[in-house]
């Protein structure tokens, strides 16, 4: 309600000034028109345009500076200072174009979007230079962000599973976008601060199997999107994954709340109570975005996920996302929520933490100017979201509790444990990805993938 008042009244104040300077401007015009002298018409409406825009600036900053002076709050919780364990980046996300090989691709309907672009240009990529040198250039440039951050040590870098059709296989007219296990696998293989999240939607034919390969090959988690990858978590043909899931000892990474991020969503399969079933079967799962957005049985889910953790304590939630300008109060919900105390755990959703989406200026009735600055100075979109997070009060437990539940899949690949080394590798030990899928359209099936790291997964199956 305060978010929600506060920028009625800014609006109100722009819109103002706004037509306040569209009125004098009209009837200056009109005067000058009727006295004949344009140039001395044209030099009043210029000068009246403009103390008209500099009263409306003062005075919509002195409005301003009363409503924060009034109603500035200061930080969710208290600042403490950062954890001396490294911090991990739980939810990082990849696309690509199907350059290279890699296998990505994006639907028209996404790449056509006023979305993509910004997407896209959040990595520091650009089309043609995915397509001159593969999709492996942004998991590239994204080891580089993080190797760069003086805060965060590694990263979760997420694969994307699509829509599955009746016989199992993957539906690419429904799918919007598709990152495949291989090519995160081999390109997160090539980098010590990136860590392989696997995403394997559980109405795949195959799915035990791509789950054991995934596990063998280095996956610290599994993500999903149901409401993208249109299936139901609820359902009870989705025990066996679960309970291989328990085996493996693999959290599920899966979003909860609304999905606003691709064209087209069904939001119910994003409700918190969805979840019970994997939590009864002992699944550690972490609820992307901790439910924060929309509702579900006139609910917000945000209360249908902490009335979930009050019944298992398998349960946790990521904070990714919290600070973007469309969920404002968020984090903070989040934080004052009890049942989510000790529960939380750090994220951020990257790219969008490099899009205009997220800023500290967002936080002036939170933060004071000068720490806004400070924080909005901070070039590293990493070191940025740690800052703000940690002044607005995330404490440190929070951006350590991703690497206490990703210990025991820490064990990478290629014997490197902790991201404490060189972020990339290279020479002819590298990992090769082998009998790449199709890129072409159409129904469900087309080649299938090999990747050589440990074992490969063998399979004359469709995508």
């Amino acid at each position: 309600m305060f978010h929600k008042s506060r920028t009625l009244a800014l609006t109100g104040i722009i819109a103002q000034v706004t037509e306040w300077r569209m009125h004098e401007t009209g009837t200056e015009a009109c005067a000058g028109g009727c006295r004949g002298d344009s140039r001395r018409g044209g030099g009043r409406r210029w000068a009246k345009t403009l103390a008209t825009w500099g009263m409306g600036v003062v005075g919509a900053g002195v409005v301003l500076a009363g409503v924060r002076a009034v109603a500035f709050r200061g930080p969710y919780r208290p600042p403490a200072p950062l954890p001396s364990e490294p911090i991990i980046d739980l939810h990082c996300h990849a696309a690509g174009l199907g350059a290279g090989g890699s296998g990505c691709f994006v639907a028209d309907r996404l790449r056509s979007n006023w979305r993509f672009k910004p997407f896209l240009a959040a990595y520091d990529v650009t089309e043609a230079e995915l397509e001159r040198e593969g999709d492996g250039l942004l998991i590239r440039r994204l080891a580089e962000g993080v190797a760069a951050s003086k805060s965060v040590r590694a990263a979760v870098v997420l694969a994307m599973d699509g829509v599955m059709n009746d016989r199992g296989e993957l539906d690419r007219e429904q799918t919007e976008m598709y990152v495949p296990n291989e090519f995160v696998a081999r390109e997160t293989a090539r980098c010590t601060n990136l860590w392989f999240g696997a995403s394997i939607h559980p109405g795949r034919r195959d799915a035990l199997e791509r789950l054991d390969w995934a596990a063998a090959h280095g996956a610290v988690l599994v993500k999903w999107i149901p409401s993208i990858m249109r299936f139901d978590p609820a359902e009870e043909r989705w025990v066996p994954f679960y309970e291989r899931l328990v085996f493996h000892g693999l959290p599920l990474l899966t979003h909860t709340g609304d999905e606003r991020a691709f064209t087209g969503a069904v939001d119910a399969y994003g409700d918190p109570e969805r979840l019970e079933l994997a939590l009864r079967l002992g699944v550690t799962v972490i609820a992307a975005h901790a439910a924060a957005q929309g509702e579900n049985a006139g609910e917000p889910n945000l209360a249908r996920l902490r009335r979930l953790m009050a019944r298992h304590p398998n349960l946790y939630a990521d904070i990714s996302a919290l600070t973007q300008v469309n969920r404002m109060g968020q984090l903070g919900a989040a934080l004052e929520a009890g049942e989510c105390a000790g529960r939380l755990v750090y994220g951020t959703d990257y790219p969008l933490i490099h899009t205009p989406l997220m800023s500290p200026w967002f936080f002036l009735m939170r933060l004071r100017v000068a720490e806004c600055a400070r924080l909005a100075a901070i070039a590293n979109p990493w070191d940025q979201d740690v800052g703000l997070k940690q002044a607005l009060g995330v404490s440190p437990d929070v951006f350590q509790r991703a690497g206490e539940l990703l210990a025991r899949r820490r064990l990478r690949p290629n014997g490197v444990r902790d991201p404490m080394k060189p972020y990339c590798l290279s020479g002819p030990s590298l990992p090769r990805l082998a009998n790449v899928e199709s890129s072409k359209a159409g129904g469900g099936g087309t080649a299938g993938t090999q990747l050589d790291l440990l074992t490969p997964y063998s399979t004359s199956r469709g995508l």
